[in-house]
């Protein structure tokens, strides 16, 4: 114990104490500068600029890029309709060379008969009863809207 007690006043003792004390200090002051200290350095500073420069570089062209491919994409679909428009009338036309489809057509919508046989055309008679509003105003000639108020004006 007297070796210790010794050893704990010599000035050899007291200067390592000092010693290890100022260390720790030191220690102690250099962690808090690190963590106080940012994280941005120089050559990450350069990355972020570099990476910034890239995407506004490239932020355009791949908005045009993108608005490219939704063209594409809408003339492709027309493309296949008016392939498929194409289709139906050479089908239509094909029809067409069949005298007796010509002979239905003309039939149902010009009216013809055959010789030898007898037309008749059926009027509705409750065509007069029912108003002439089934097609919009804006669908039909001016004069039929003028008319329609005429007959309007005359009913109580």
């Amino acid at each position: 114990m007297a070796v210790k007690d010794r050893d704990r006043f010599s000035t050899a003792t007291r200067i390592r104490l000092l010693g290890e004390q100022t260390a720790a200090r030191v220690y102690r002051s250099q962690t808090r500068r690190q963590a106080r200290r940012s994280r941005l350095t120089g050559r990450a500073a350069f990355l972020a600029l570099v990476v910034c420069s890239l995407v506004v570089a490239l932020a355009y062209p791949m908005r045009q890029y993108v608005s490219q491919q939704g063209e594409i994409a809408d003339q492709e679909r027309k493309a296949a309709e008016a392939a498929q428009r194409v289709e139906e009338l050479r089908d239509e036309k094909a029809r067409l060379q069949d005298p007796a489809y010509v002979r239905r057509l003309a039939r149902e919508h010009l009216h013809y008969v055959m010789p030898g046989e007898t037309g008749f055309t059926v009027n509705d008679p409750e065509a007069d009863r029912r108003p002439r509003t089934e097609q919009g105003a804006s669908d039909r000639p001016w004069y039929d809207n003028l008319w329609d108020g005429v007959d309007r004006a005359d009913r109580p």
